[in-house]
């Protein structure tokens, strides 16, 4: 079963729209439950069914990412979203009298509040010396202005989060297996979100006896504040308001305006780029490969012709050549678009080079866990000291041509590429034909 003649792969996205648009968009196709899929992307293989596992490999979850981190480099905007996601469940799952400590928000607010504070004065109004010299003394007296780190900072309590039952919350515990390294960092976290509070000019102290302000804090310093580990692509204005939000409240609406910003950016740019990722079965050795393939067949075609036509033998045998034309041109029409014909066949695909190193005693789950990308408060993903880039940088050209391969296990992955063959078979018996039609109207050579 393949898909229509005329289907065209994803195009590549470079950039995505404002966030109005976006907003607009989503609350038209995802809440209404018929998502509006990008061009060239089957029901199969959409944003939410990835997300959800229901695709196979090299189209899971896990693969997309792999992706974001080694090919697009903006695997926070997936890390943030799956956290999100994970903590508006987990928030909903709170007893009525702990969700009580927690309000929601309102952006409009915020967004006043930080015109506010950037408008009006941040020490209180001088009295004139005549009226202080009259509340001298009283209760009215106008208050010295003292300055320390203590009062400064809105993490200096301690960072514990009362539940209502007197517990405290260990909710951040799942999201790291060392709890000692999480106490090490805890101070350095604190001090990261308080900055960036200070930065967004926030003035009183944030709530800590709502649940989970202390994952809050540690998604601030890893996410929001700048020079975190895993940045998001925040204006400063988007960055403000969010961080006025948390300060009031922990509640999952804080992170609405954000978090439709990043899902907009998984689903609009992100997944058409990935699924057009997939369809590529070689690494790029490969394909060049397939590529001069394509052209040397092209090239014996054309040779072929112009022997048969220089001689005496007559004007059927020049149809032979179109056998190197068919085999040249859909070899390079298909390597054109990423696939090699060969590996097609098989329906295989070559393994990626962080796939060829994992220890085989490995699943590949358990590699990625080890990896820590799937852990929403874990380190930079940055890649770049990982052991298998020198170990693929030694393999020689021949090697990385016919690197190992593994069975393509997703079926709609495979209709994809089953269309984009036919359609590289079509194009080229159709060029073929005028081709060896142009050397049969010419007459004999008769050269030998």
């Amino acid at each position: 079963m393949v898909y229509q003649l005329a289907y065209r792969r994803p195009a590549y996205v470079t950039s995505t729209i404002s966030y109005a648009e976006s907003e607009k968009s989503i609350d038209e196709s995802v809440s209404s439950g018929s998502p509006d899929l990008p061009s060239g992307i089957p029901d199969a293989l959409s944003f939410d069914r990835i997300i959800s596992g229901g695709t196979c490999p090299p189209c899971t979850t896990r693969d997309f990412m792999n992706y974001l981190v080694y090919i697009e480099r903006a695997a926070e905007n997936l890390q943030f979203y799956l956290w999100y996601r994970d903590y508006s469940k987990r928030f909903s799952e709170l007893s009525p009298n702990e969700q009580a400590l927690v309000p929601k928000w309102n952006f409009e607010k915020a967004e006043n509040e930080v015109l506010t504070a950037s408008n009006s004065s941040t020490l209180p109004k001088k009295l004139d010396p005549e009226t202080s010299a009259i509340f001298k003394g009283t209760d009215f007296a106008q208050p010295k202005v003292v300055t320390s780190e203590k009062n400064s900072n809105p993490f200096h309590t301690p960072p514990v989060t009362p539940m209502s039952d007197g517990r405290e919350s260990t909710a951040y515990t799942e999201w790291s297996d060392d709890l000692s390294t999480m106490k090490s960092d805890e101070k350095s976290f604190s001090k990261k979100a308080a900055g960036a509070f200070e930065a967004a000019d926030v003035k009183w102290q944030p709530f800590t006896i709502q649940p989970f302000r202390e994952e809050i804090s540690r998604i601030i310093a890893t996410y929001i504040s700048d020079g975190g580990v895993r940045q998001l692509n925040l204006s400063s204005k988007e960055r403000a308001a969010l961080l006025h939000a948390l300060a009031n409240t922990t509640h999952p609406t804080a992170f609405r305006n954000v978090a439709r910003t990043v899902e907009w950016s998984l689903r609009r740019q992100a997944h058409p780029n990935f699924v057009r990722w997939t369809i590529c079965n070689g690494n790029r050795p490969r394909v060049i490969f397939a590529r001069g393939l394509g052209l040397a067949g092209i090239i014996g075609g054309i040779t072929a012709a112009v022997l048969i036509t220089l001689s005496n033998a007559g004007r059927g045998w020049r149809v032979l050549s179109a056998i190197g034309f068919v085999i040249g041109i859909a070899t390079l029409i298909a390597a054109w678009k990423g696939m090699c014909v060969v590996l097609h066949g098989m329906h295989h695909r070559h393994l990626r080079p962080w796939e060829l190193f994992a220890d085989e005693d490995d699943t590949s789950s358990v590699y990625e866990l080890k990896k820590g990308s799937f852990d929403s408060l874990g380190s930079s993903n940055s890649y770049e000291d990982e052991p298998w880039i020198a170990k693929y940088e030694k393999r020689n050209i021949i090697r990385k041509v016919f690197d190992r391969e593994v069975w393509i296990q997703e079926p709609a992955l495979r209709q994809i590429q089953d269309t984009i063959f036919l359609q590289a078979v079509g194009g080229s018996v159709v060029l073929s034909a005028i081709i060896v039609g142009i050397f049969v109207a010419f007459p004999k050579g008769r050269f030998y």
